[in-house]
């Protein structure tokens, strides 16, 4: 099962239907390597035995040419299809056609007058390739592109009040000035404003922002977003195709189609290597004929001998077969570090990154809330925390689960609380052992008349007063990962030209993070498209890797010439969409990814000039008649062997030594 059939489709044809690349892909999958591994052991088999028979029986050449046809025709007709393939298109030279003509040339050649029959070296040459496409394929068998998670943010249906009555329907039915009424666990369906009622909502999906976002009459709400609290009627001011959510699935649909497919090192190679050795080989069998002393047709064989030996050996087998497995060690390598890369031609780009753009919350941050700071007016930290903590008790705000993780013994140390009460946009007001605590802002502040003071603190601000007198706040932040520093720091070290970071977030937000972690640029308050919309702008001048986790990065990370996603706590459609997974959500992997990519590179540099160096000497050898078929395979299985040695060493990666070339 050739895997670069793949390629082939992909490099002619960007515009094909997801559904049917899918298939496609999933074809290569596990049954397709398995039908391989099955198909090369066969042929290894019926190769032995053809071998046995041509040294025992004495077989005219015609019968010897059938009995290797048949694992010749096994094993290459997929290479054969390929290449006529490739020649129909107009796509002629690459490296199925060079196979072909190589192998059908040995194959030929037993015919001349006078000629050794070659049957062997030609089924073995067709087999080591399959070989190599094995492991290529195998390394790429891990599908991506299905976007059937990003549905995970696609409303089902819509509940819309006609005629009095509340109904049912898809959103694609719903008109611009309907009303929707959208209850507490709902999906918002269609982009509006809110006719009645207060409510919070899970914005994460589209913005990134744990924070829930509080709505109330009059406000605009985007669809996607998650209701919480209150049942909301809004009235819709978009159409289902126009709505937000409907614009992100289809910039993750259309994203694929900008992106250049970074193509397989070897057909690149093989599409300027393929012809000069055809062209040098004809030559090889026609000029010297002409200028011989004695007739052409005299001296022809000899020559068509060279030149097809010419071929035999500039069979880029070691090439072949190495590439992919130095390719596919790598890859072992970085997956062995909790790095999911998810094809070789992702490593080509990944080592070239100049510019790393992060996504803040849950890629530099936790993407979840915790206490940062206690500043007590009256009491001490832990007396203010666990009167907080009693009162958010109740609440299933992100906020009262921030302070309930603070002071985790508040259920068990036996205080009564009594009167609960949540005041919409303003807090919690509850009595603990007789004492009236308020939590909540400074409208809560306001209300019960306790005099709060101003604190200069990044992030969301509990205050609490107990009986009207204020006693002190609580800042609760999105806090920075342990690692983010270092990964900025050590990406910088390995020669990244410049980090930056887009976020969704406020503007003091992200300029505190922007600062604390040393990013040279960010921009703030963005919404998914303006995200795309910055992210061209830098890959205008530059290879650039974005790094996010929510829903929303999805259509950044497809676009972006290298998506990495968080994917230990990422959703999955950002995992669907990335071309690289950090299984631990550790940023400081990033710049372990890109050594590992610059690394494995390099040894396939190593690998390309070893063998084509190699080449060029026995080709010179074959030109003058001094090498026979024989040494032309063995020095390609030599060659091959060696070169396949000094790919193992991709999968050994020493995280002390970050490769900064």
């Amino acid at each position: 099962m050739s895997h670069n059939h793949c390629e082939c489709h992909e490099h002619h044809d960007h515009h094909h239907s997801h559904n049917h690349n899918h298939d496609h892909e999933h074809h290569h999958g596990h049954g397709g390597l398995k039908g391989s591994i099955i198909l090369i052991v066969i042929t290894t088999l019926l190769l032995i035995g053809a071998i046995i028979i041509e040294k025992n029986c004495n077989l005219p050449t015609w019968q010897l040419l059938l009995i290797y046809l048949v694992p010749y025709l096994l094993v290459g007709h997929d290479t054969l299809k390929e290449a006529a393939e490739g020649i129909i298109s107009g796509d002629a030279f690459n490296e199925h056609f060079l196979m072909s003509v190589a192998t059908i040339g040995a194959l030929a050649i037993g015919f001349l007058p006078g000629a050794e029959t070659e049957f062997p070296e030609a089924v073995f040459v067709m087999l080591f390739f399959q070989i190599g496409e094995l492991f290529e394929g195998y390394a790429e068998s891990q599908s991506r592109n299905s976007i059937a998670h990003l549905m995970d943010i696609r409303p089902d249906n819509a509940h819309v009040e006609r005629d009095g009555d509340v109904v049912t329907v898809a959103p694609e039915d719903v008109a611009i000035g309907e009303v929707t009424v959208v209850k507490p666990g709902e999906k918002i369906p269609i982009d509006g404003k809110v006719l009645t009622g207060t409510s919070s909502l899970n914005t994460i999906a589209l913005t990134g922002e744990s924070m829930p976002r509080e709505v109330c009459e009059g406000d605009e709400v985007v669809s996607g977003c998650i209701n919480l609290t209150g049942v909301l009627r809004i009235t819709t001011t978009k159409t289902f195709g126009n709505s937000t959510v409907a614009k992100i699935i289809q910039l993750v649909e259309n994203a694929d189609e900008h992106k250049s497919k970074s193509e397989s090192f070897i057909t690149r190679f093989a599409r300027v290597y393929t012809p000069i050795v055809v062209i040098a080989a004809l030559l090889l069998a026609v000029i010297p004929p002409i200028f011989s002393a004695g007739s052409f047709m005299a001296s022809f064989p000899t020559w068509l001998h060279r030149a097809l030996i010419f071929l035999v050996v500039s069979c880029p087998c070691a090439l072949v077969l190495s590439v992919p497995l130095t390719f596919f060690g790598g890859l072992g390598g970085a997956s062995r570090k909790g790095i999911l890369i998810k094809g070789s031609n992702y490593m080509d780009t990944l080592s070239n990154i100049d510019t790393v753009v992060f996504d803040k919350t849950g890629t530099l941050t936790h993407g979840e809330f915790a206490v940062e700071a206690v500043h007590p007016d009256e009491f001490d930290e832990n007396e203010l925390l666990h009167l907080a903590a009693h009162v958010e008790h109740y609440t299933t705000h992100p906020i009262g689960a921030a302070l309930r993780d603070a002071f985790p013994n508040e259920a068990t140390d036996g205080c009564r609380i009594t009167d609960v009460e949540e005041i919409a946009g303003h807090g919690i007001r509850a009595v603990v052992e007789g004492r009236i605590v308020c939590v909540g802002n400074t409208k809560m502040m306001e209300m019960v008349g306790a005099k709060w003071h101003d604190c200069h603190h990044i992030g969301t601000i509990i205050h609490v007063a107990v009986d009207g007198v204020y006693c002190g706040h609580i800042v609760i932040n999105d806090l920075i990962k342990e690692d983010s520093q270092e990964a900025v720091a050590t990406l910088k070290q390995i020669g990244v030209r410049r980090t930056v970071m887009l976020t969704g977030d406020r503007q003091e937000v992200g300029r505190n993070v922007a600062e604390k972690l040393g990013i040279d640029e960010y921009h703030a308050e963005l919404l998914p498209a303006d995200k795309v919309t910055y992210l061209e702008k830098m890959m205008s001048d530059g290879t650039v890797a974005f790094v996010g986790d929510g829903i929303n990065d999805a259509p950044v990370l497809k676009r972006a010439d290298i998506g990495i996603a968080m994917g230990g706590l990422g959703s999955d459609a950002a995992i669907e969409a990335a071309d690289v997974v950090l299984m631990d959500d550790k940023p400081s992997k990033i710049a372990m990814a890109i050594s590992i990519a610059r690394r494995t590179i390099t040894i396939a540099r190593q690998n390309v000039w070893f063998a084509i160096g190699v080449k060029v000497a026995i080709l010179i050898l074959a030109t003058f008649g001094l090498a026979a078929m024989w040494l032309a395979v063995f020095a390609d299985v030599g060659v091959t062997v060696l070169a396949v040695l000094n790919a193992i060493r991709a999968l050994r990666y020493n995280a002390a030594t970050p490769y900064s070339t």
